[in-house]
């Protein structure tokens, strides 16, 4: 039976892992913070790239580039995105799951791995996976300059026809407690994302020519508005140089959601272990008291029963 000294041992130990939860859930909920900013401060330009994408593609009879032609997909790259560290729950195992499980799906065709993160390279690596690159150290602190390597790694990989088709697996953010696990097709490029219809309304823009056309598109009230941009060089040659801006910020937009999405694990997992400390440390407090009790009846009864022999 554990004595008062093993109890009050382990009740100091508890205390100790206990401030160090609440430590790290603390900057965990700090780190959350900056990658929500970062999120919302893609959104704008994410939004002007497409636009932009839109009405040059407008002006354009048949808008083509490598990043957007579609070939049999006989040679696939699977980006997976992990954390760097653990104590984040099941936010690495639910990745490196759902990778496994797409690898083994896709088992006829080529695939090949670009990994993003530490806990995904080493799991995937004592499996006897072998990847094309790894990126270590992005989540913590998630720069554009990483997202355009990663992206400039894939758009080589896809324009050399290495690969047939790009995937990416990750967690989204949706909020604290939620990370919805994703598996989005990056490339090719859908063409809806390119010119949904803005061809069309360029073409119904009356009395104008095709390099002065506005392209249309609808606000988030259903009006219809005009796009109006003025090009100095050659239309086709700022659409060459839009479409990889476009793919960089969407490694850049994943690169931030899974970063959120770890940050948002790792606090509601050292939130819970922090709160589970509190109720260990209580009932252990209650279990040495009741020890110390059944101590002190015990030398009481002890030494009135000394008491009574003395007396008779």
């Amino acid at each position: 039976m554990p004595t008062l000294l093993d109890y009050r041992r382990r009740i100091r130990s508890i205390k100790s892992t206990q401030q160090i939860t609440r430590a790290m859930k603390f900057v965990a909920a700090a780190k959350l913070r900056r990658a929500q900013s970062g999120v919302f401060a893609a959104r704008p330009y994410a939004h002007e790239i497409v636009r932009v994408l839109r009405s040059a593609a407008a002006r354009m009879e048949a808008p083509a580039h490598p990043l957007l032609e579609r070939r049999p997909e006989q040679k696939v790259l699977v980006v997976i995105l992990t954390g760097d560290r653990s104590l984040c729950g099941a936010f690495n195992t639910n990745v490196i799951r759902r990778a496994i499980q797409f690898l083994r799906e896709n088992a006829s065709r080529k695939n090949d791995i670009l990994i993003v993160g530490k806990k995904g390279r080493d799991t995937l690596r004592k499996r006897g996976w072998k990847f094309v690159a790894e990126y270590l150290n992005v989540s913590g602190s998630v720069d554009f300059s990483k997202a355009r390597e990663i992206a400039g790694k894939i758009a080589e990989l896809y324009t050399s026809k290495e690969v047939d088709a790009v995937y990416a697996i990750y967690n989204e953010f949706k909020n604290v407690m939620v990370q919805r696990l994703q598996v989005e097709k990056i490339l090719p490029i859908d063409p809806a994302v390119v010119a949904p219809g803005a061809r069309k309304a360029a073409e119904g823009a009356e009395g104008l020519t095709q390099e002065s056309s506005l392209p249309r598109e609808l606000s988030a009230s259903g009006e219809m508005l005009l796009v109006d941009y003025i090009y100095e060089q050659p239309v086709e040659e700022i659409f060459a140089h839009l479409v990889p801006r476009y793919l960089e910020s969407e490694v850049f937009r994943i690169l931030l959601e899974s970063a959120a999405a770890e940050h948002a694990a790792r606090m509601t997992a050292m939130d819970s272990a922090t709160r589970n400390a509190s109720e260990l440390i209580d009932r252990l407090t209650l279990q040495m008291n009741k020890t110390r009790q059944a101590a002190i009846t015990k030398e009481l009864i002890e030494i009135v029963s000394g008491a009574a022999s003395a007396v008779s």
